[in-house]
């Protein structure tokens, strides 16, 4: 039995969240997946915060990667980062629900690129990350294991 696109997007993203304990001990949810994209949330909580009173940009980053590594990882091949690229446009505060949305803005041969936006709960876009994947040997499940 051959599996959908959105099949095969969720049956890879459950088999990576199951051992994703980074994203779990940020607090993230994986809210939507399709192919090529992923919606990931966190709220800001006081451990997530800087000396400034803002939410730390390696958490910011975290959770943009996070999004793109879901986004890019749709297809049932084994997608790595080759580089990553953030900047931060306004700052995440105690309490904002924080929404990460990767997208997949081209795909060649084994090289991808992703597009991901970080907004705060009132819509504001606080970041906007660009990653570049790389698909590497193994896949998230076996085919012919579709139980």
């Amino acid at each position: 039995m051959e599996l959908s696109a959105q099949e095969c997007a969720e049956r890879s993203a459950q088999a990576m969240w199951s051992s994703d304990d980074a994203s779990k001990w940020f607090g993230m949810s994986l809210d939507e997946i399709a192919p090529g994209r992923a919606v990931l949330t966190m709220t800001v909580e006081q451990q997530h915060t800087n000396g400034h009173d803002m939410c730390h940009g390696g958490v910011i980053f975290s959770l943009a990667d996070s999004a793109f590594a879901f986004a890019c990882n749709t297809y049932n091949q084994v997608a790595v980062a080759q580089h990553n690229m953030i900047s931060f446009i306004a700052p995440g505060r105690l309490g904002d629900i924080l929404t990460a949305t990767a997208h997949e803005v081209s795909v060649k041969g084994r090289n991808g690129i992703y597009d991901v936006q970080v907004t705060r709960g009132d819509g504001e876009v606080i970041a906007e990350m660009r990653g570049c994947s790389r698909t590497i040997r193994g896949t998230h499940f076996e085919q012919g294991n579709l139980t």
